[in-house]
């Protein structure tokens, strides 16, 4: 007789579907909101743990310590001696590292002429064996690599220049780094403990500026270090690409402009780092674009007992004015 249900029982079922349905979502989405403001709280409470066992550690306290050690004998203003310690310890610990590296990459480069002759060699006898025992191309192809593998190892193992140890100035570097940049924060913001000795140090470093920076407890509200800062690690990069000799690839210019990008976004972390801090990141970016542009120098990597490569330039430099002349800096 009814072709429609009663509606009356409809909103009965229906209203009680929705309540439930409703009530577990909202239980779901509770849930979900307080384990992810819990795994946020953990995560940052390990953080922040990580952090405050760092800058308590033998290594930073140690950094801290030399830097006052260097502040009480010299009479240095603390800028300048900031400026003499950071330039001291790299000239100390990271020169010999680059000059290291860099003499890696030379022993490296020079194998390829002979590899070239072993993998022609290599190709004949991989030839001859597809003959002799019908390798079909497949086999050929992975015996022959297999092979040359082999050869190469052999190689870099006489001149004892595996290209893992080019990577013993990262080893030296990013631990210096980290060292300082703590240490100086710590000094700034009387940490990791504010005692007496951290409070007078504090009062020192307030006055011990120089120009638009007095207080190197403070921000340098200019800028100028920020931007100086990363001006100088542009420079870096691009001197790195003026003196690339041949075709670059696809990701040595992906990986390029990811450390340009870094290189801006750090102008903010400096901003609001205090002014110490920013002053020892500006001074080390500005040494290492030094250091890069010493160790061009055939002179000096003479005196390094870096060897000579077919890829080493005569005159780097004027290379590097021809570059900038011909408005090829971004290419």
């Amino acid at each position: 007789m009814f072709r429609i249900k009663p509606v009356l029982f409809r909103p009965v079922v229906n209203n009680f579907v929705t309540r439930n349905s409703l009530q577990r979502s909202s239980f779901v989405v509770q849930t979900c909101r307080a384990a992810s403001t819990s795994s946020l709280g953990d995560n940052f409470t390990f953080l922040n743990q990580m952090y405050s066992d760092l800058s308590q550690s033998s290594w930073v306290m140690n950094t801290q310590h030399l830097l006052e050690t260097v502040h009480d004998y010299t009479h240095l203003p603390w800028w300048a001696t900031i400026v003499v310690t950071t330039v001291s310890l790299r000239l100390a610990i990271t020169l010999p590292l680059a000059a290291y590296q860099h003499s890696i990459y030379a022993r490296l480069e020079n194998l390829k002429p002979e590899m070239e002759g072993i993998l022609k060699e290599l190709k004949k006898e991989t030839d001859r064996a597809v003959v002799m025992y019908k390798w079909d191309a497949k086999t050929a192809k992975l015996a022959f690599h297999k092979s040359a593998q082999k050869q190469w190892n052999l190689l870099v193992q006489r001149d004892n220049c595996h290209a893992f140890k080019a990577t013993v100035l990262l080893w030296g570097q990013i631990p210096l780094w980290v060292c300082m940049s703590v240490a100086l924060r710590n000094m700034a913001m009387m940490l990791p403990v504010q005692t007496v000795d951290a409070q007078l140090l504090y009062l020192s470093l307030s006055s011990g500026g120089f120009g638009w920076i007095p207080n190197l407890t403070d921000v340098d509200h200019s800028l100028i270090l920020p931007v100086s800062m990363a001006l100088a690690n542009l420079a870096i990069i691009q001197l790195q690409v003026m003196n690339k000799v041949g075709a670059t690839s696809r990701l040595a210019n992906s990986i390029m402009n990811v450390l340009r990008v870094l290189c801006v976004v750090m102008i903010p972390i400096a901003a609001y780092a205090p002014a110490d801090v920013a002053l020892y990141w500006t001074v080390s970016s500005f040494y290492g674009l030094t250091q890069n542009l010493v160790l061009l120098s055939p002179t000096f990597r003479r005196f390094f007992r870096i060897p000579v490569t077919p890829l080493e330039r005569p005159h780097p430099y004027q290379h590097i004015l021809n570059q900038i002349k011909a408005h090829r800096i971004f290419k």
